[in-house]
């Protein structure tokens, strides 16, 4: 008797995972962004968090006087290692990260200018960091990564 209890037990708790289980594979878990990024235009700063630790904190470049950085959060749209401008006299923006159309986070030559407001409306960062970035959000993935720019 004890044996058939101790069975009956055993096979009830196996339907529960099972149940359990399949319950888990019907409704996937929201991931939340691994990377998360957030650039303070007033600060011409850039700081990013990897699974909500700080991982780097760098100076930037937004719009200069008559052109607009967006504001808002966003998602990677797409990303180019090698891109060149169609808008602005097939100016280089390595390591491009695009946000919002043809706004993205890129590498600029002009790393004096970091800290300062110098582009046309995307966050320009010194090369090596850009490089940096765009690993980051390659190896976590775009789906996993937020852009918060605040002012």
């Amino acid at each position: 008797m004890r044996k058939l209890t101790i069975a009956i037990a055993t096979l009830a708790a196996a339907a529960i995972l099972a149940v359990g289980s399949a319950e888990a594979r019907k409704k996937p878990a929201k991931a939340e962004p691994v990377v998360d990024i957030e650039i303070n235009i007033s600060d011409q700063s850039m700081s990013v968090d990897v699974n909500g630790w700080s991982y780097a904190n760098w100076r930037v470049s937004t719009a200069r006087d008559g052109y607009y950085t967006p504001r808002g959060r966003y998602r990677v749209q797409r990303m180019a290692k090698e891109y060149y401008s169609q808008k602005y006299d097939n100016s280089p923006m390595p390591y491009s990260v695009f946000f919002k159309g043809g706004y993205a986070i890129h590498g600029t030559d002009y790393v004096r200018s970091l800290g300062r407001p110098a582009s046309h409306g995307c966050v320009r960062l010194h090369p090596r960091n850009a490089a940096r970035l765009f690993s980051l959000v390659q190896k976590y993935g775009m789906h996993r990564t937020r852009i918060t720019l605040v002012d």
